[in-house]
């Protein structure tokens, strides 16, 4: 990809991934009314499989290269140990507030639009419901820390990896001037890592396609009529938060506007709908924060990877409509305190939590089980999951940088007359790389190292 591909009036990238996306929902909703066996085996389980997998295994590998040396070079960029927690802390907070802000919303809608009410229950497989044990605090924090830091960067443990990462750069820091070779190896490393983004990301329309049209002929849109009250709820609950929550607290946390922001983090979206993955779709978020939105590097690389790996604005917000749909099915009424406790339970279970596609599921069992209700009710909402999981991811990248920009402004991290320009890293549709941004964090780095 490059940007003599995006100039002489050719489509941007961006537009070329939304028609791949419009193009696999029509493409995927023919085969599933076709119903053909040898389709389905060839083409939906073969072709669309294969390069799916394939596309989303290779946002896959970028991941942890790229966390790791721009985390690197953000920590060396900041410079400042004080200013690192403090940037840590700020991030920390917010994440977690705005989760318990997402599920307390979604508990109150789902109270009054009362899904599942009059539900009546046939055909539900229990034995397709996986159970997860709920973790302790004292085990969440526990395991921050890795043992072996290798198999933590092998598995993409997020949380164990960006706490080495840290130590890392804060020892780095600490060595002072014997520090320029590394931090220097690392910035070239960082910009090789961001090069072979701009190799997968030329395939991102492909991928798409065969993603979204693989998701349509496997379910359909027949599948959302037993549940449509949960769907209506869950979905009016995400588009809540996205448009109407996270848009509020932008605007009064950091004075920005909120339609620029929208505007610019579309591409993430997108590829958060396309994957189903927060952790997948880091590559993407990070460029939209830094290149089209303005917020150096030193606060991207910590605070993108942390939110991929806590902030579950949208699955919290599924917990919330699921518990509510789930008591109305089986007549228990859970009360202030049973409430209380599914929020409590999402917080603490997005923390201990990988950004993977069908994650919230896990989540759900442990809340489900806390507050007394038959996990087998899972099963009834299995069917429609992968769509709302698409959904609600985007919801979770968005509350990423949302949280981004926010920490940004607060500490003097971001140029505000980039977020204000709306062509700036937009050469090819917020994707490609802005030679003046790339040039300007580099040259911070080197000074700062």
């Amino acid at each position: 990809m490059s940007d003599t591909s995006e100039s002489g009036g050719g489509m941007s990238l961006t537009t070329k991934i939304m028609l791949g996306m419009a193009g696999g929902l029509i493409v995927g909703i023919i085969l599933n009314m076709l119903g053909s066996a040898s389709l389905n085996g060839w083409l939906v389980d073969g072709l669309f499989s294969m390069v799916g997998a394939a596309f989303v295994n290779g946002l896959k590998m970028l991941v942890v290269p790229l966390v790791v040396f721009s985390l690197i070079c953000g920590v060396l960029g900041i410079g400042d140990i004080r200013v690192l927690g403090r940037v840590g802390g700020k991030s920390f907070v917010l994440y977690i507030a705005t989760t318990a802000i997402a599920i307390a919303t979604a508990i109150v809608l789902g109270i009054l639009i009362g899904p599942g009410k009059g539900f009546v229950m046939e055909g539900v497989d229990a034995s397709l419901v996986k159970t997860a044990d709920a973790p302790t605090v004292w085990q969440v924090f526990a395991n921050i820390v890795p043992s072996n830091p290798v198999a933590a960067m092998a598995s993409g443990d997020m949380l164990q990896i960006i706490f080495y990462v840290i130590v890392v750069g804060v020892a780095a820091l600490m060595l002072g001037e014997r520090s320029a070779d590394f931090a220097r190896a690392c910035e070239y490393l960082n910009e090789l890592a961001m090069k072979i983004v701009d190799i997968v990301m030329s395939f991102a329309p492909y991928g798409v396609f065969c993603l979204i049209a693989k998701v349509f002929a496997k379910e359909g849109i027949e599948l959302f009529i037993p549940v449509l009250a949960y769907v209506v709820t869950l979905t009016s609950a995400l588009f809540l938060h996205l448009f109407v929550t996270l848009m509020i607290i932008l605007k009064l946390m950091s004075g920005l506007n909120p339609f620029t922001f929208i505007t610019k983090i579309r591409p993430a979206q997108i590829f958060a709908f396309s994957t189903a993955s927060s952790n997948a779709t880091i590559p993407v978020t990070y460029r939209c924060v830094t290149e089209r939105m303005g917020v150096d590097n030193s606060v991207a690389s910590f605070t993108v990877p942390l939110g991929a790996t806590i902030n579950m604005d949208g699955t919290a917000i599924m917990q919330g409509v699921a518990t509510v749909f789930l008591a109305n099915v089986y007549g228990v009424d859970l009360g202030l305190g049973g409430y209380l406790t599914v929020i409590a339970m999402s917080v603490l279970a997005s923390i201990g939590t990988a950004g993977v596609p069908g994650v919230g599921l896990v989540m759900l069992t442990m809340v489900l089980t806390q507050v007394g209700l038959p996990i087998e009710g899972i099963a009834l909402i299995l069917g429609v999951d992968r769509l709302m999981d698409m959904i609600r991811t985007a919801v979770n990248i968005t509350g990423d940088a949302v949280v981004s920009v926010i920490v940004a402004k607060g500490e003097g991290k971001m140029d505000v007359s980039v977020y204000n320009d709306p062509e700036a890293g937009a050469t090819a549709g917020g994707l490609e790389i802005d030679p003046e941004a790339e040039a300007k964090l580099a040259a911070l780095a080197r000074h700062e190292a």
